[in-house]
């Protein structure tokens, strides 16, 4: 079709189903069903007498050859450089996630009110940083299957299990233009505090500080933070540390997103 040969559509799905076993640890669960992710790349219509549809979609775990992706790159002008500022850590009362909410492209100030802190599901918030439509599109997809393994389930994914899944899912696209740094800050049966980026890389920790801005958030929080800190010391740290940042950091500026994470849940905080 005229459509397909102007788009180069002559991609062919390698895998039309990729099964991920043993998403959690099997210590801590008895639950032994694997969990399955499938991209179908054929459908069947009941209305045209059960002829399949062919539908051409992207092939997610083939990594383009080079003549392929110098002939589709398109090379900006100029780079574009961005940057952001967020942090987590736990102490005795939880967890606490903050970010600052200015998104750069460069020189320009492209947005002051980006919200860099999604919330998952009630006990699981994430940290966003690198680009924005991919970071954009990674949460959705990984709410998107929680939610669908809640259903086939009826649990909810372990915050270890969740990691897991996001970084097998990035993996593939190691060594491609893929930018995302996520920090899964979470309750579950304990806190959890998990870094994934978009080469697959998986670090769990205590604190965590990401993007431009973060030597300088580092700097802050190894002064102060430590494990007994009051909730309103921790909300106080938090926000001490985004400010810092904002304050030398070129890229990170605006206002404070703070969730503050309990076995109860999350609860959001928005400072100036």
């Amino acid at each position: 079709m005229a459509l397909e040969d102007i788009c180069n559509f002559n991609c062919k799905p390698m895998h039309k189903s990729l099964t991920f076993h043993t998403l959690e640890d099997t210590s801590s669960s008895v639950f032994t069903d694997s969990f399955d992710l499938k991209w179908r790349a054929e459908l069947t219509s009941k209305k045209t007498s059960e002829v399949p549809l062919e539908f051409h979609v992207p092939c997610l775990f083939r990594r383009p050859s080079s003549q392929a992706s110098q002939s589709v790159s398109v090379r900006r002008p100029f780079p574009l450089s961005h940057g952001t500022t967020t942090l987590g850590f736990i102490f005795q009362g939880g967890v606490i996630a903050a970010a600052d909410t200015r998104a750069s492209a460069g020189g320009l100030v492209a947005c002051p009110a980006v919200h860099k802190i999604t919330p998952i599901h009630s006990h699981l918030v994430v940290t966003s940083s690198g680009s924005g439509a991919d970071c954009m599109l990674w949460e959705r997809i990984l709410i998107r299957e929680i939610r669908l393994y809640q259903l086939r389930h009826k649990r909810r994914l372990s915050i270890r299990g969740t990691a897991k899944l996001l970084s097998f899912m990035l993996h593939p696209f190691k060594g491609t233009d893929v930018c995302v740094a996520l920090t899964l800050c979470g309750w579950d049966k304990d806190d959890s505090l998990i870094y994934v980026c978009s080469d697959g890389a998986r670090l769990q920790g205590d604190i965590f500080s990401v993007g431009s801005g973060s030597p300088y958030a580092y700097g802050v929080l190894d002064g102060s933070l430590r494990w007994s800190l009051s909730k309103e010391e921790a909300i106080s740290l938090a926000r001490e540390a985004v400010f810092r940042a904002t304050h030398r950091d070129a890229y990170s500026g605006n206002n404070v997103d703070l969730f503050h994470v309990t076995a109860e849940g999350s609860n959001e905080k928005n400072l100036r």
